[in-house]
């Protein structure tokens, strides 16, 4: 799907309903200030091929998103082959980072409930912890590098009211453009608990730069896809008794990313995205592989075209779709549910859930466990 500024609160992708994503972690707070004024919260993100900002207030059952910001800035284009971050890259990233900046003040977001993360590129470049000293020093954005566990986790709490609670377990696949996080989840009695995650260094833009598409049939080159990302999956940090589970359709997959949101929007035929028709979407596998199928048939113009999709995407969603099908087969599950959220909300969360805490031993910052 494109990525462009986002208006608040006009039902545009970016825009959680104001029920989304603390029902299962627990209420929010007012989140009022000494002055009596309603205290926004801001949550940035720093990808490997988006830079995304949402603000928010405090909401009786979560939060309501007043602000919102989302744009392509390809950070780690060419990083799987250099091992560093690109200039130009770099100078896409700042520039969104600065528009993220201008935001934040406008909205008279305070620091102390402004939290800015960076994740894969970052993670993996050489010249990552320079580029976010860069930031700091020209925008005043202390952004804050996470590693693959808490970027996991945040995803997780961040689509938890998406799970279907009857089911006996849940994987949250959140597909990047430099990795990929899959965790798994038990239902234990109502309360879902972690057993397991790991993060794969492909996501959509190292994939894509792997297997530049060619001209003519797509087949083949869409199955090398499949397959490089199944290898890298292959060995599963959980009890592979879990996978009987999934296999007896007695689980589900949530997928939280372009990669499912874009299928999702090609599966209804939206001329426009809208969030509200994607957001929560049950999906079937069928339906998964048709959208791709679709997408391979369009050919790259004809992805640029769609709207939920766009030019600065068109290269990029079938490699977000190869991703997504080396997971369903992997872990086969008839039904995905669909997630327009994820990090940013769980960051969102996590900062009213600590500004609710007693001042004393109170964490500013990093993971907490979830409360499933």
């Amino acid at each position: 799907m494109p990525e462009t500024d986002d208006a608040p609160r006009r039902g545009d992708r970016s825009q959680p309903r104001e029920s989304d994503g603390q029902r299962a972690g627990g209420g929010a707070g007012d989140g009022s200030g000494a002055s009596g004024r309603e205290a926004l919260y801001g949550a940035l993100d720093l990808g490997t091929n988006n830079c995304r900002l949402l603000i928010a207030k405090p909401a009786r059952d979560g939060f309501r998103v007043v602000d919102s910001f989302s744009r392509i800035v390809r950070l780690g284009e060419g990083l799987s082959r250099t091992g560093r971050l690109d200039d130009a890259a770099m100078d896409r990233a700042y520039e969104a980072l600065m528009l993220c900046g201008e935001r934040v003040a406008k909205k008279g977001v305070d620091s102390s409930r402004l939290i800015a993360v960076a994740t894969q590129a970052c993670r993996q470049a050489d010249n990552g912890p320079a580029f976010i000293d860069r930031v700091r020093v020209g925008t005043g954005l202390k952004l804050r590098i996470i590693d693959p566990i808490e970027e996991a986790r945040l995803s997780v709490e961040g689509c938890l009211n998406l799970f279907d609670r009857s089911a006996e377990a849940v994987l949250v696949v959140d597909v990047g453009g430099g990795s990929t996080e899959l965790s798994w989840l038990t239902n234990r009695g109502g309360s879902f608990k972690l057993e397991g995650w790991m993060s794969a260094p492909v996501g959509v833009v190292t994939l894509a730069e792997r297997h530049p598409e060619p001209a003519g049939a797509l087949d083949d080159w869409y199955e090398a896809m499949v397959v490089d990302m199944g290898a890298a999956i292959a060995a599963s940090p959980v009890d592979p008794a879990l996978r009987e589970v999934f296999a007896g359709g007695r689980a589900h997959l949530v997928g939280t990313s372009g990669a499912i949101t874009s299928l999702a929007g090609i599966h209804l035929g939206l001329r426009r995205y809208q969030r509200n028709l994607v957001d929560g979407l049950w999906m079937t596998r069928a339906d998964c592989e048709a959208a791709a199928d679709s997408l391979k048939r369009l050919g790259p113009d004809g992805r640029a075209a769609e709207s939920c999709i766009g030019p600065d995407r068109a290269d990029l969603v079938l490699a977000g779709a190869a991703i997504m099908e080396a997971v369903q087969r992997a872990w086969p599950s008839e039904r995905v549910r669909v997630a327009d959220r994820g990090l940013r909300e769980g960051l969102l969360l996590q900062q009213m859930r600590e500004h609710r805490r007693p001042r004393r031993g109170r964490r500013r910052r990093g993971p907490r466990p979830l409360a499933l």
